[in-house]
C-alpha cells in the first residue's frame, strides 16, 4: 500500500482527486497549504481569512471520505517565492504568472519536501494533466489532459523528472462535468462550487494597488510616448499596464492605442497600433525541459505564450547559454516578458521557459 498526501484546496477538483486516490486503496492524508496571512497582502489582520471557507470545505470532504486532514503553514516560502517574485516582476515592466511559481516552489517543491519528511510516497493534486513513464526514453512525460478545455499542462511545465516520479494527477482522464458528477454522487458540499478565477492574494484584481500596499512605495510614474519617442502625456505608474492593453489608458485619441513596450528604467510606456504588437520570435530563460535533457538542434513544436493562447506551430532551439529560442510560423500578438512559453509535440509537453523578449524579422 502506497502512502499519499492529497493537496486539498477546498475546491471540487482536489476533493475528487482525494476520493479517487482513496478508492485505489492507498493510505491517504489530506493537506491544505496555508499560503499567506492577511497582513502579508495588506488586509486587516482581524478580517476573516479569504481561504477560511476553503479550509472548511477541504476538512469536510476529508472527514466524509475518512482520511486525516492537516493544514501546513507555508507562508514564509509563499511570500518569498511567489508574492515577492510577482511584485519584482511587475516593477521590472514584466507580467508574471504567479500560479506557475506556486506550483514550482510550493506544491511540487515544499510539499514534496514535507511528503519525504512524513515518510509518504507521493503527492496528489487536482490538476487536469497526465503523467506517463516512457520505457524507451526512460523518462516521465507530462501530457495534456483528456479535457482540452480544462488542460493545465501549461502551468506545470516546470516539473522535473524527480518531481514527476512522486506526483499523480487522477483527473487527467476526466472532464469537468464528470468530476462534478462524482462529487455530487458522493455528497461533497463543494460539488457545484465555482472555480477560482483570481490570483489568491489579489482577490480584487487590482495588481498595482496591491503592489503599492505591499511595498509601501508609490508606483514608478513616467510618460506615455509613441513609437518615435514623442511625448503623449503622463501615466499613473508602470505596474498599471501590460503588453497589449488598450482599456484603462485614459487617453483621448483618434484611434485605438495599445501598450507595446514598458521601460522600467525610464518609466516610459510606449503606445502604438495593434499591428505593432506582432512578433515572430522570442527568447526565454529559466528553461525546464521534460521530454528531453536538451533540444538537439532545431525542432518542430507547437507553442503557447500564455495560458489561454492557442498553440501555434513554430521552430525551437537552444543557444550555447541554454536559452530557448522560438520562431513562429506566423507572427503572434502581444508576446509578453514574464509570461511562460510552453512547447508541445502532440499532447506531450516538451518544456518551457520565461519569456525575456520578442523580435520581428
Amino acid at each position: 500500500m502506497r502512502k499519499a498526501i492529497i493537496a486539498m484546496s477546498g475546491g471540487v477538483d482536489s476533493s475528487v482527486a482525494a476520493l479517487l486516490t482513496k478508492q485505489k486503496g492507498d493510505d491517504c492524508i489530506g493537506a491544505t497549504m496555508q499560503l499567506f496571512h492577511n497582513e502579508d497582502i495588506g488586509e486587516k489582520k482581524e478580517k476573516a481569512c479569504c481561504s477560511l471557507d476553503d479550509v472548511t470545505d477541504a476538512r469536510a470532504v476529508a472527514y466524509k471520505i475518512g482520511i486525516p486532514y492537516y493544514v501546513f503553514n507555508f507562508t514564509d516560502r509563499f511570500k518569498k517565492e511567489v508574492i515577492e517574485r510577482f511584485v519584482s516582476s511587475y516593477q521590472k515592466g514584466m507580467t508574471p504568472n504567479p500560479c506557475i511559481d506556486c506550483n514550482r516552489y510550493l506544491k511540487f517543491d515544499k510539499l514534496i519536501g514535507r511528503m519525504k519528511e512524513l515518510g509518504r510516497d507521493y503527492i496528489v493534486t487536482g490538476h487536469y494533466a497526465r503523467i506517463e513513464y516512457d520505457e524507451v526514453s526512460k523518462r516521465y512525460l507530462l501530457k495534456k489532459a483528456v479535457d482540452a478545455n480544462k488542460d493545465q499542462s501549461y502551468v506545470l511545465y516546470t516539473l522535473t523528472q524527480e518531481q514527476l516520479a512522486h506526483v499523480d494527477f487522477p483527473l487527467g482522464k476526466y472532464n469537468k462535468e464528470e468530476v462534478r458528477e462524482i462529487a455530487a454522487q458522493n455528497g461533497f458540499i463543494n460539488a457545484r462550487k465555482h472555480d477560482s478565477q483570481d490570483i489568491c492574494f489579489v482577490p480584487d484584481g487590482d495588481y498595482a494597488a496591491f503592489i503599492e500596499r505591499y511595498t509601501g512605495q508609490p508606483d514608478k510614474i513616467g510618460d506615455f510616448i509613441d513609437k518615435n519617442g514623442t511625448f503623449i502625456c503622463r501615466h499613473k505608474g508602470i505596474t498599471h499596464y501590460t503588453i497589449g492593453q488598450r482599456r484603462g489608458l485614459g487617453i483621448p485619441a483618434d484611434r485605438r492605442l495599445y501598450v507595446c513596450k514598458i521601460d522600467p528604467d525610464s518609466g516610459n510606456v510606449t503606445l502604438g497600433d495593434d499591428r505593432d504588437l506582432f512578433h515572430d520570435e522570442l527568447v526565454a530563460g529559466d528553461v525546464n525541459l521534460i521530454s528531453c535533457d536538451r533540444l538537439d538542434g532545431e525542432v518542430r513544436v507547437t507553442a503557447k505564450i500564455r495560458y489561454r493562447h492557442r498553440e501555434q506551430p513554430a521552430a525551437a532551439w537552444q543557444d550555447e547559454t541554454g536559452r530557448l529560442h522560438v520562431r513562429f510560423d506566423q507572427p503572434q500578438r502581444a508576446i509578453t516578458a514574464g509570461q511562460a512559453v510552453v512547447l508541445y509535440q502532440g499532447d506531450i509537453v516538451v518544456g518551457g521557459g520565461v519569456i525575456e523578449n520578442a523580435v520581428l524579422h
